[in-house]
Formats: structure tokens, sequence, C-alpha cells
């Protein structure tokens, strides 16, 4: 659970940390640092998530102990690509900052400082989390958090340019892997090096399609973006970034933290009793994460006029909302895909439909940019984006869902909790436009306890019954689960070694 905790605690200084730099960079600037970070993102995606997502499929206690070329093969993998982009970001920086930090190479010197930053702590952050090590995560955010707010807040006070923000923002995630370093480390054992090229080889299969996926829908953000400014401007663009970014955190922080969690039960449920296993985790899971994941989106949209009455810049008030309802079902679909679809192809080792989702969402998304932004301007892109990644959805649900080797997925939990979350809109609606503070003091305690009541009376996903079984004593927990998969992000991991 400290995971999870680590996780909401780091999402939600994130998106204050992004409202203080949107106020302090007004509108235009905070396109450019949107349009360069979405660009960060898309970078540290193709140079490294292969590796992140290695890390969590193939390293576990067991590994660190067992095989460790595995971890000797992700060091030294990140420790030759994150040379290669700094030495391309010191390049830039060398024509860049000596002809001032608002040109074009500063900011790209910045977009790598971020990319190296960014990449470098998402490994060791995943490497505690394989490890089931939630004191060393917990304290690997709190300190990134601390040093990213305090510089990325220093940088845009005193040197207000996209280019010295970004900087900040990877210096701190690196600062916070190095004070770390020692808690960090695997016990020592001889490099094994001609283990090394096969390692890379199967982190590459398993990766690389994963990583193909993840640049698209990276690509498809930074297009759209890159469209909405040069239909309407930079600060249109700030406008649609700052609904985009608030809006998928929205949609995703709860997933990627259920995530942490659950990914890796399903990998230990492979390593303990075999792939059958790991799928009816993996199926267990994809419920959970619909029933907690709807209720949030449905929140969202309740609460979104009083979010922006209270926290959002002035600047930003009105296209703010309106990009965020066109968005949000969207980046719904996005989260579905990524925290409920994709785990079932990971578990597997077969991750090409993944990529193969990708694409269609890029063609779908390219064929509306064709049409929609002529006529009706920057929510024709949002429109794009979302029709983009609704498609993805649908196919990649598809192919999970059909077939020999088709998932089978707690439908009824899922219609269920389907229900109870439209009973929570219906429920909440006519509160929406109530003044802001009334109206969050209203509708947030509200939907929380209308949908635990039905969460509770329903036993939905088994949410109940997992919340009963933590309170339990050990024994009577033990009794009661045998060999059911764990439901929920409240099942306690097992610890005990896997047979060899």
């Amino acid at each position: 659970m400290a995971v999870i905790a680590a996780f909401v605690i780091n999402a939600g200084l994130n998106f204050v940390l992004g409202l203080l730099i949107a106020k302090l960079l007004g509108p235009a600037d905070f396109g450019r640092f949107a349009l360069a970070t979405t660009g960060a993102i898309v970078l540290n995606t193709v140079l490294f998530e292969w590796l992140r997502l290695s890390a969590t499929r193939f390293y576990s206690g067991r590994v660190r102990v067992d095989e460790p070329w595995i971890r000797h093969g992700l060091d030294r993998a990140y420790l030759r690509i994150g040379l290669l982009l700094l030495a391309a970001a010191a390049l830039c920086g060398a024509f860049g900052f000596a002809g001032g930090a608002d040109g074009r190479e500063a900011v790209l010197c910045g977009t790598g400082l971020a990319a190296l930053g960014i990449g470098v702590f998402d490994y060791h952050a995943a490497l505690a989390r394989a490890r089931f090590d939630g004191k060393l995560y917990l304290g690997l955010v709190a300190v990134k958090n601390v040093l990213s707010f305090a510089l990325m807040a220093a940088a845009a006070w005193w040197l207000p340019q996209p280019a010295w923000v970004l900087a900040a923002a990877g210096l701190s995630q690196l600062l916070a892997v190095l004070l770390l370093r020692h808690p960090l480390r695997d016990p020592h054992t001889p490099f094994e090096r001609p283990r090394l090229s096969a390692t890379w080889r199967v982190f590459a299969r398993y990766g690389l399609p994963l990583i193909a996926a993840n640049t698209a829908y990276q690509c498809l953000a930074f297009v759209n973006r890159g469209a909405i400014a040069s239909h309407a401007g930079f600060a249109e663009a700030g406008y649609f970034a700052l609904a985009a970014d608030v809006t998928a955190r929205a949609m995703t922080t709860l997933g990627t933290a259920l995530d942490l969690l659950l990914f890796q039960l399903a990998v230990q449920a492979e390593e303990q009793s075999g792939r059958a296993a790991a799928e009816a985790q993996v199926a267990a899971n994809a419920g959970t994460v619909f029933a907690l994941l709807a209720p949030c989106a449905v929140g969202f949209w309740a609460v979104l006029p009083a979010l922006q009455g209270l926290v959002v810049p002035d600047a930003y008030r009105g296209p703010f909302e309106t990009y965020s309802t066109v968005l949000m079902p969207g980046l719904f679909c996005l989260s579905m895909m990524f925290y409920a679809l994709n785990p079932v192809f990971q578990i597997r080792r077969r991750t090409l439909p993944v990529v193969a989702a990708a694409l269609v969402g890029l063609a779908v998304n390219g064929a509306g940019l064709l049409i929609l932004p002529d006529r009706m301007g920057g929510i024709g892109v949002a429109l794009a984006q979302t029709a983009g990644l609704a498609a993805a959805g649908l196919w990649l649900g598809w192919r999970a869902l059909t077939g020999a080797e088709r998932i089978v997925l707690p439908w009824g939990e899922i219609g269920v909790a389907a229900l109870a979350c439209a009973a929570m809109g219906l429920a909440l609606a006519p509160f929406r436009h109530l003044p802001p503070a009334t109206a969050l003091a209203v509708l947030v305690p509200a939907g929380t306890a209308l949908y635990g009541a039905l969460v509770w009376i329903f036993d939905i996903a088994g949410l109940r019954r997992q919340v009963l079984a933590r309170l339990r004593p050990a024994r009577t927990l033990a009794a009661e689960q045998g060999s059911r998969p764990q439901a929920g992000a409240f099942a306690a991991a097992p610890h005990r070694k896997p047979a060899r």
C-alpha cells in the first residue's frame, strides 16, 4: 500500500506544480513548455521505456538474488543510452544557452535533460516496486518531489524560460536517484559478459513493441498540440495543454497506482503457479481497474466546474472546462488500455497487438485532423484525439476478448460497477453548478459515500471482500483466499520464495 500511497501523493504534488508553472510562465510560454515536455516524454519513451518495462516484467526480489545478470543488463543499457543522450543535450546547450535561453537549441537541451532525468528515475522506481520495497519507493518519490518543487518553481520564478524549467526537472530526478543510490543497489556479484547480449535480446523482444505503441500515443499528443499551435497560436496550445494534462492525470493517476502493484502480482502468480494463474490474475485485475477508474471519471466530470473556478489560473478558465470535457472519454479509453488490456499481452510476452492498436488510433486521429480543425478550431483537434483513442481501445479490446486465447473478464462485476457509476453521475449532476467551494464540499463526500455504499452492498469487483480480508486475522485470511486470484489493490502480496 505504500507504493500506491506514494504514487497518489506524487501525482497530487505534480498537479499542484503544473498549475504553479502554468501561472508563472503564462499561457504562451507554458504552451512551449508543455510542447517540449511532451517531446521529453516521447524521447524518454523511445530510448528508455523498453528497459523500464523489462524491469517490471523480468526483475523481482527472487531475480535480484538468483539471476543477477538481469540487473547487470538493465544497468549497462541505461548507462550507454544515457551517456549518448547527455552528450547530445550538452551539444545543444553549447549552441543554445550562449545565445539566450529562449532559443530552439536551449529548449532542445532542456528537453534532453528532462528526458534523461525521467528515464533514470522511472527505472529505479520500477526496481523498488518490483522488489515490493514500498519504503524505498516512498522515499525515492518523496525526495524527488521536494527537489522538483524547489528547483522547477525557482527556475520558473527567477529564470522564466521553458529551457531552464526543463533542465531543473531533469536535474531534480537525477539528484533523487543519486541521494538514494545505496539502498537501490543489488548485492555485488561477478559480471557475466557472455549473458549480456542474450539478455538485451529478451528485453528488446518484449519491450520494443510496447514502446512503439507508447511512442505512437505520445506522438499523437505532440502532433495534436502542434496542430492547435499552427491553427490558433501558442496561447491556444497552452489552453489545450493544461486541460489535457490535468484530465490525463485525473484519468490515469489511480490506474497507474493500481498497475504498480497489480501487474507485479500477475508476474508473481506466473512465477509461482504458471501462465493460467497469471491470466486469471490479469482478468481479476481488469475488473478492479474498471471498478475504481470509472467512478473517478464520473467524479472528475462532476467537479470540473468547481475545479476550474477554484484552482485553474484565470487566464485558462473557459477553454479549460471545454477542452477537458471533450478529451475525457478518449483519455478514459487510454487508461483502460494501459491498465486493463495491455497486461493481457504483456503477461503472454506477445505485445505486437498493442502496437497495432496504437496505429489504429493514430490513423483515426490523423483522419480527424484533416477534417475537424478547419471546421471547429481547437475543439476539432480534441475531438480527433478522443476518436483516435476510442478506436484504439475498441480494437485492442476485440483482440483481447475474442479468439481461441481470449481472456474472460468478470463481466457481471463490470456491469454492476457501470450501473453504480451511472447512478452516482445522475445523483451528482444537479449540484455541479453550485458556487465552486460549495460544490466541492457537496460533491466529493456525496459521490464517495454513494459509490462506496454501492460497492459495499453489491461487493463490486470483490472490493468489500478485500477490505474485510485486510481487517481479519491472518489465519482467517489464509483460509478464505486459498487459490483464488487476488482481485484487488487491497490484496496482500505473497512473499514466499517460488519453487524453481
